[in-house]
């Protein structure tokens, strides 16, 4: 049994972390947020330590460090302008990192955490769940079937979300990356997951709540589009009460995969915890592609997505 702590326990995904912890036969000792909404932890480790201050937790962990008895890892489901601070003290406590996505906002800090893997000896993982979901295992293969072809893909991602969210820091880009970091990283790792290099790549549109351009990779010519705006949401489907519209085709076909995420976070501990989970270099391809996009001019050049039109 492996002993874990949490930063970012009354986040909206840390139920997901604690859920991976416990079923995969390991426990939960500590745990951190500046919230104290944390009731979901008695349902999962009603035992565990919780802290709202962050230099009440370093103590506690340093304290069972030199006891002997200190954490072998430490998830992190912070704000993702801290993932890069919390898991250099993971590192420095003598613990591996778990880190939710993105791992960092600019591709040099992996860098800078590959040094303290070296100086320390631990090592950092990350959750891109979506290399793991069958139905992206299986788009992959067909791909690497034809090594010769490219596809053509649209990538389309509505999740709505209520004026709060510009008023937290995920609606402060120095804090969140912005929209097609936020919400978007994990489908740029799939894609460069599934398609291979990135060619190119251009921005249409930027704004706080939505954003479009064009991804060309090795085998993949791809228009996308993100929005947390529910007008962006199609009209029918608005009407039926969705606020959430998500579509991936592949030359005119559409990949479903909206069923099999929930046991995903589970299965990346399992990974992690037999030495196949995902580290650095993984990341680095997303990343760039995020950090690129937050820094492109508007272009009127590629192919632009079909929603662009009608989200500007």
């Amino acid at each position: 049994m492996k002993r874990f702590a949490l930063i970012g326990a009354a986040g909206y995904i840390a139920p997901r972390h604690m859920t991976a912890i416990r079923d995969t036969g390991n426990d939960l000792i500590a745990a951190l947020d500046p919230s104290d909404s944390v009731g979901i932890i008695d349902s999962h480790f009603p035992e565990a330590k919780f802290f709202t201050e962050f230099e009440r937790f370093d103590r506690h962990i340093d304290k069972l460090r030199r006891a002997g008895t200190g954490v072998d890892y430490l998830s992190i489901a912070s704000p993702n302008y801290l993932h890069d601070s919390h898991m250099r003290f993971a590192l420095r406590s003598g613990a591996d990192a778990i880190c939710e996505k993105p791992l960092v906002l600019n591709p040099w800090n992996i860098d800078g955490l590959g040094e303290i893997e070296k100086d320390t000896g631990r090592k950092i993982h990350t959750i891109l769940q979506l290399r793991l979901h069958p139905v992206i295992i299986a788009l992959r293969e067909k791909v690497a079937a034809r090594h010769d072809a490219k596809f053509d893909v649209d990538l389309t991602y509505v999740t709505s979300r209520g004026n709060w969210y510009l008023q937290s820091w995920k609606g402060e880009e120095h804090k969140s990356g912005g929209i097609a970091t936020n919400i978007g990283v994990h489908f740029y790792d799939m894609l460069h997951f599934v398609f291979g290099a990135v060619q190119h790549n251009i921005v249409h549109l930027s704004t706080p709540t939505k954003a479009a351009g064009y991804l060309e990779y090795e085998h993949a010519r791809v228009r996308w589009f993100l929005s947390i705006d529910v007008n962006d949401v199609p009209a029918q489907r608005r009407t039926e009460g969705q606020r959430t519209y998500r579509s991936i085709t592949v030359d005119g076909g559409e990949i479903e995969f909206s069923g099999g995420f929930t046991d995903l976070h589970t299965r990346s501990y399992s990974e992690i915890l037999a030495g196949r989970g995902f580290g650095l270099d993984e990341n680095r391809t997303a990343i760039q592609t995020v950090a690129d996009i937050r820094r492109a001019a508007i272009s009127t050049t590629g192919e632009r997505h079909p929603f662009v039109t009608g989200a500007q």
